[in-house]
């Protein structure tokens, strides 16, 4: 891997990878839901996502999605909570035009009127199937009562309110006032020579002086504490549904916590496969869930880990005594050798495996450099995995599930009187 940071303050870095035809893209923004003020722009950051595909200066909607499509190539976009990616994979012949398309969109996208009232539609549409698949909603619905009404506890998407009367000068501040170069990664991986990558990104995106900005230093977002202001506190929504959605969580380490090796084998010895305990437990043993897992959030300064089932409703209550049960049988007597070790094994062999394609590993080198400042091996990865105790694992164990627990629920549940009981 190698990097190289401009004047600007624009971060560059690269993996090579020789033995592949292919290169993946990545443009990284500093920029996320976390990043928005409750009222006017509130979603802006997905928004965008949306219309700087749109059109530029020199590219029509229809030009930057079939320039790189008519080269066999693949292009889209994700935001998240503390991050926006764009990013184009295609052969490695193809790479000028990949970096010059993507940072086309980050430059000199126009953001126009009919642009903004076309897509309004698209995106109350995205808030409308969010809201009627349960299984999806139901994470939401965990973090705005985990977090409250705070940005993190606030949806990626924005509300039909705040999507609706989003300006054209609130969401064209927002984009310039975001997408600057130091708030910037640009990351690439594939068969690629990180010199010629550099020359290209340069070129690329010194359209309309975008990186004369001397002596700018990058950002990385500063781990601040957050509240959790519904720490302990039960979110519902009574829907009429066949199947209860339950996720039952506690907090965590923030990202940049030492300890997050060890929540990484927590998690998935409690719920990462068929041979979890939640799984064994719950589905296994009883039949009653077809789906159960764990899976850990981790933002600066913050992080939860959540227990996640859908069951009959009449089973509900039964499943979040088993969930509490798991939980609290861990905090006291620990995990097994035999479990650590698989977990140990499944963390480190996902982790590999899921770096088979350039897309993978622009991904995370382009997010590790955004997100952390650094970027570790593979090596040095697999030692912190590999470091991590049963005593340490014990000890999270303990510390985490000590904490009041906080409940979602999704179901034909018209209160939510029986799990009170169950979390007392």
């Amino acid at each position: 891997m190698a990097k190289t940071t401009l004047p600007s303050g624009l971060r560059i870095v690269t993996e090579e990878v020789n033995t592949v035809r292919s290169a993946a893209v990545g443009i990284w923004a500093n920029v996320g839901s976390r990043d928005e003020s409750k009222g006017s722009v509130a979603g802006a950051s997905h928004f965008l996502e949306h219309l700087l595909f749109k059109g530029t200066k020199t590219r029509s909607a229809l030009e930057i999605s079939s320039s790189i499509e008519a080269v066999g190539g693949e292009m889209n976009a994700f935001t998240a909570q503390e991050y926006t990616c764009f990013y184009a994979r295609v052969i490695d012949s193809d790479l000028k035009l990949a970096v010059d398309v993507v940072s086309d969109l980050i430059t000199s996208s126009l953001v126009k009127q009919e642009d903004i009232d076309s897509e309004r539609s698209v995106v109350l549409s995205e808030i409308a199937v969010r809201d009627e698949d349960p299984s999806d909603y139901i994470h939401e619905l965990y973090l705005s009562t985990y977090y409250g009404d705070s940005p993190l506890g606030r949806s990626i998407l924005g509300t039909v309110d705040s999507i609706n009367n989003m300006s054209r000068p609130s969401v064209y501040n927002y984009y310039k006032k975001h997408y600057q170069p130091k708030e910037l990664v640009v990351s690439v991986a594939g068969n690629v020579k990180h010199k010629k990558v550099v020359k290209l990104v340069e070129e690329a995106l010194s359209k309309d002086g975008f990186l004369d900005v001397p002596n700018a230093k990058s950002d990385t977002r500063p781990a601040t504490p957050v509240k959790t202001p519904g720490l302990g506190n039960i979110g519902l929504i009574d829907r009429k549904t066949e199947q209860a959605h339950i996720l039952y969580g506690f907090p965590a380490v923030a990202r940049t916590d030492k300890r997050r090796f060890a929540l990484a084998i927590l998690s998935s010895a409690l719920g990462g496969g068929m041979s979890s305990r939640l799984f064994q437990e719950i589905r296994e043993k009883r039949g009653l869930a077809y789906t159960t897992y764990a899976y850990g959030q981790q933002f600066a300064g913050t992080g939860t880990l959540a227990f996640y089932a859908g069951s009959k409703p009449d089973k509900a209550a039964e499943v979040l005594q088993l969930m509490r049960e798991v939980a609290m049988n861990v905090a006291e007597h620990g995990l097994t050798l035999d479990e650590i070790k698989r977990a140990k094994g499944a963390v480190t062999g996902s982790m590999v495996l899921g770096q088979e394609d350039t897309g993978s590993r622009m991904t995370r080198i382009g997010k590790s450099e955004l997100v952390y400042g650094e970027i570790m091996s593979f090596d040095e990865i697999l030692r912190e995995v590999n470091a991590v105790t049963p005593e340490q694992v014990h000890q999270l164990a303990r510390d985490l599930f000590s904490q009041a627990a906080t409940l979602a629920l999704v179901g034909p549940f018209r209160s939510t009187t029986k799990f009170e009981k169950v979390l007392s």
